[in-house]
């Protein structure tokens, strides 16, 4: 299942509930950068998160596989934001229906979804890059991999890799 799609995972889910646990695999860490970028709280991301996944399980039967699934995810997440702001708390009606127990938070998955929040917020910053001088930032200095290494498995000079990491690096310190 890990080489299916997102919207086959979806569409799977009903028929065999093991897709969705791949799909929420997916999907976590950059669900929780994103409930922690706006909420700025740890703890409430994770209610967020939560609440978002249960009720993408309730509904994956509703879902179309012809639609995108991480559009429709991120549908069911600003909606339970804007909810939440609303209300002045989180609502777990889903979680509930699904029998699922409050998510108990730790300092270590405080310090977790703070981490995700970092890394989701690079990986936006990326993605404003040249697609050649962001994949050489993420090769040398996310993956740690050398510049003779990326060059050989993208097959350009080592001089041409560390152009693009310094160039990419400095358009991401001046969009910071």
């Amino acid at each position: 299942m890990d080489g299916w799609s997102d919207e086959r995972l979806l569409t799977e889910t009903p028929s065999v509930p093991a897709a969705f646990a791949v799909f929420y695999r997916r999907h976590e860490g950059p669900m929780l950068g994103y409930f922690m970028r706006r909420t700025g709280d740890a703890e409430l991301a994770a209610d967020l998160a939560a609440e978002t996944f249960a009720a993408a399980l309730l509904g994956a039967s509703r879902f179309r596989g012809d639609g995108n699934a991480v559009a429709w995810l991120y549908g069911i997440a600003r909606h339970r934001l804007m909810r939440s702001f609303e209300r002045g708390r989180v609502e777990d009606r889903a979680r509930r229906k699904l029998a699922m127990p409050r998510l108990e938070v730790d300092d270590e998955l405080i310090e977790r979804i703070e981490r995700l929040a970092g890394e989701e917020r690079a990986v936006e910053l990326l993605d404003r890059l040249p697609a050649d001088q962001a994949e050489a930032i993420r090769a040398h200095v996310l993956d740690e991999r050398s510049y003779k290494d990326i060059a050989a498995s993208v097959q350009v000079s080592e001089a041409v890799v560390r152009k693009r990491v310094s160039r990419g690096l400095t358009t991401l310190r001046e969009l910071l």
